[in-house]
């Protein structure tokens, strides 16, 4: 999105409360408040070394039709600095991801929030214990009502965790139901 004019878009400030990490363990969201800021993985280095949790953040982005969420195309961080999307092959050179090894995981929880990609598609789900679970657009359409904020669910796939957090690429995933309300 390096041809938009950042100063064109709206403003949304809020507090950091989460990060959110793809599946090669970079960064490429945040959360402020309740709502989701996405934003490519190849900014991932600077945001990491420019954002904490608790730090206050200014967003210009666009946000999609159908999803609470933000594309971020500038972040100004609480002390002025500017992290702003040139696009991935700035200076001619293609973002690389970085080779991780990723590890069977599974994770159970309430989904707080709904995970969207950059352009508001459905992607995955954040869990209470702030393990994102992430999917393929396709999967996640099909699984819409196990991603919405209330459900109660247990994954498994294959995932990684560092310092900024846990993401798990779902292979399955079953709701919970509570035993008592069984009928």
């Amino acid at each position: 999105m390096h041809w938009i004019d950042p100063a064109s878009l709206p403003e949304t400030h809020g507090k950091v409360t989460r990060f959110l990490l793809n599946p090669h363990g970079e960064l490429d969201g945040l959360v402020i408040g309740a709502r989701q800021v996405h934003f490519p993985p190849h900014l991932s280095k600077q945001l990491a070394r420019h954002v904490a949790l608790g730090d206050v953040v200014r967003v210009r982005g666009v946000k999609p039709r159908d999803a609470d969420m933000i594309a971020a195309v500038s972040l100004t961080t609480q002390s002025g600095v500017e992290i702003l999307d040139e696009g991935p092959h700035r200076n001619g050179e293609k973002h690389q991801r970085p080779d991780v090894a990723r590890k069977p995981m599974d994770a159970s929880g309430e989904v707080i929030l709904s995970l969207f990609g950059p352009k508001g598609e459905l992607r995955g789900a954040l869990l209470d214990d702030g393990t994102s679970l992430r999917m393929p657009p396709h999967a996640a359409a099909e699984l819409a009502d196990y991603l919405m904020p209330g459900a109660h669910v247990h994954a498994w796939g294959h995932g990684v965790k560092n310092r900024h957090g846990r993401t798990i690429e779902v292979d399955e995933i079953a709701q919970l139901v509570d035993a008592s309300q069984a009928i």
